[in-house]
């Protein structure tokens, strides 16, 4: 269960932040209204959201959790992948040291998103991306192994983060896209495969007793409803067009 939840208000400058789409410019009141929406979201599930202001000189700071790697220990502060991101980690670690005693850093050369990271019960799966390299990768799953928990390595080979295409919906189940549609480290676990056409929804939550999914993904929704969750779906238009996903605007633990 989680109990907690850290999210930060999208500031103006984010129309201007970091994309590989090609889905247009952010409508920033838009954008607004569903980051709002998404918070109301967050509350029914159950959690105490601490709410961040914006910080404009940080475009992509809304993603917040792409700052750290939480578990109930311990808290690990990343390091962005993209420079621009790095100043990021600052505030974070301070606002985590309101709910954290132990903290662990990636370190340069070292570099690694949150959104590289997918917990699964006592295992922990790192993405090797264009924002987490391997060294990044390496020093986060030695700090897990030495803490007790397992980790495993993943290259990834079309998904901007690893957590892009999958999700982790407790018992067992979790729903999959792409290229880890019966990918061999995976095998293990019972899957909601999500079409080509539905791979956005693969970026799901699961938040204590609801998955809240990004609106108009009737087949994944079908079959989360099916596999006896309830969903909380949201627009998610203007969070899409900066690469961002339900995962990356929060961090939950």
């Amino acid at each position: 269960m989680f109990k907690n939840v850290i999210v930060k208000t999208p500031g103006k400058s984010y129309v201007n932040g970091l994309t590989t789409s090609d889905l247009g410019t952010p409508d920033y009141g838009k954008l607004l209204e569903q980051h709002e929406a998404y918070v109301e979201a967050l509350k029914q599930c159950g959690v105490e959201v601490t709410h961040l202001p914006a910080s404009e000189e940080f475009p992509d700071s809304t993603f917040v959790e792409d700052t750290a790697v939480l578990t109930p220990e311990f808290a690990v502060i990343t390091n962005p992948g993209a420079d621009s991101r790095n100043g990021e980690i600052k505030e974070m670690e301070s606002v985590l040291k309101n709910f954290y005693e132990k903290f662990h850093y990636i370190t340069a050369p070292g570099t690694l998103d949150g959104g590289d990271i997918l917990q699964i019960e006592d295992h922990f799966y790192i993405g090797i991306s264009e924002r987490t390299n391997t060294e990044g990768a390496r020093q986060l799953k030695e700090i897990f192994e030495s803490e007790g928990y397992k980790a495993t390595i993943i290259q990834l080979k079309e998904f901007f983060h690893l957590k892009t295409g999958i999700a982790y919906l407790g018992d067992n189940v979790i729903v999959v896209a792409g290229e880890f549609i019966d990918h061999p480290d995976f095998a293990q676990y019972k899957q909601i495969k999500v079409t080509v056409e539905e791979t956005y929804c693969a970026n799901c939550i699961a938040v204590n007793d609801y998955v809240i999914i990004p609106k108009g993904y009737e087949d994944t929704k079908r079959q989360i409803n099916e596999a006896g969750h309830k969903t909380i779906e949201l627009d998610m238009s203007e969070v899409r067009k900066q690469d961002g996903g339900l995962s990356c605007l929060s961090l939950r633990f």
